[in-house]
């Protein structure tokens, strides 16, 4: 199965509009940040929730590229997120993806959002990704 260096190979590829580094990948987890800048504030200096839906979104793409390949056609089916508290405005968001349920049709996982240096969570999703026929 793919490690970080074909993972971010892949993203460099299919998705060089994201700035998104990969952590670590393996045993059904995955770990990536992703840096932030102003275009991704809304007022307040608070990061954007599409940003941050966007990092869960990425780190449960990247868990399961890693678990089963690199299938691009996977594709997201639902994605529920929580907001805990205001992120920095000045650091990268940190996505920690565990995978909950590997199915032959569809995957579920979990993704706890932190600010880099802060081991208080900002957010938590759950989301499910359909896997191609």
């Amino acid at each position: 199965m793919p490690g970080v260096s074909e993972l971010s190979e892949f993203f460099r590829t299919e998705f060089p509009q994201q700035q998104v580094v990969i952590e670590s990948v393996g045993n059904r987890a995955a770990r990536i940040r992703r840096p932030v800048d102003a275009a991704d504030l809304r007022p307040g200096n608070t990061v954007s929730g599409p940003f941050m839906m966007g990092v869960a979104d990425t780190a449960l793409y990247a868990a399961i590229l890693a678990e089963i390949g690199l299938v691009a056609l996977a594709v997201t089916t639902s994605l529920n997120i929580n907001f805990f508290r205001r992120p920095s405005a000045t650091a990268d968001v940190i996505g920690d993806c565990k995978l909950l349920k590997v199915g032959k049709k569809l995957i579920v996982g979990e993704v706890t959002l932190y600010s880099a240096g802060d081991n208080k969570p900002i957010a938590h999703a759950v989301g499910t990704y359909a896997l191609p026929d």
